[in-house]
């Protein structure tokens, strides 16, 4: 199963971007969503090609947010994809069955959308108000992702739903509550200053009761 914490890329550069990254593998994060908008063609494929061999040392899974043409270049292990983006479909016959495609949602509908368009997981958010993306969809807070992950058992549709927006240290354990798999977060950890003690604290919330 897909471990429990992704870390989505910051930074404004390329060598920002790159320091993140390898701060979040060094201190035990393994898996890492590549999202660099800033920067041109040439620099998002160096920067790529970068983070696929620290994966690799680090054995991480890592997937590209967005480009799906990048991810087949680079043999990432897959990418994410927004409801605006490529259609999963296509991303699908372009990358084949073994990789993965993560997909984002904001309501049920789109949770089932993501499920018949075979994604591979949800990013489903945002949980409250971050600064990180721009056009934020409307906040579902713990209420909303327990009443979609109810509507899901009641539907019987099984897909790991990832947590998204805003996340803190102090929501794991209600946001876990409510049948979510784990949590994607970038600022959160671009921003601490003891990455290790954080990645670890998260970690053991997100792994609480099961062997890691």
């Amino acid at each position: 199963m897909y471990n429990k914490l992704q870390y989505i890329s910051q930074g404004n550069t390329h060598e920002e971007q790159l320091h993140n990254i390898k701060k979040a593998l060094d201190n035990g994060c393994l898996w890492i969503q590549l999202r660099f908008k800033n920067g041109n063609s040439l620099e998002l494929f160096t920067l790529a090609e970068a983070v696929k061999m620290l994966c690799e040392e680090y054995q991480a899974t890592f997937i590209i947010n967005d480009k799906v043409d990048l991810a087949i270049q680079i043999d990432a292990d897959g990418v994410h994809l927004g409801l605006n983006d490529m259609r999963i479909k296509d991303a699908r016959s372009l990358l084949g069955n073994h990789k993965i495609i993560g997909g984002t949602a904001n309501t049920f509908n789109e949770v089932l959308q993501r499920k018949n368009e075979d994604c591979n997981y949800v990013g489903l958010g945002p949980f409250q108000f971050t600064k990180t993306k721009d056009n934020l969809s409307p906040i579902l807070g713990i209420e909303g992702y327990g009443s979609i992950i109810e509507n899901m058992m009641n539907e019987n549709i099984k897909i790991p739903i990832y947590a998204i927006g805003g996340i803190t240290l102090e929501n794991i354990e209600s946001l876990m509550k409510t049948g979510i798999h784990g949590i994607a977060v970038s600022g959160l950890i671009t921003h601490s200053e003891n990455k290790l003690q954080l990645i670890n604290q998260l970690n053991k919330k997100l792994y609480e009761g099961i062997n890691i």
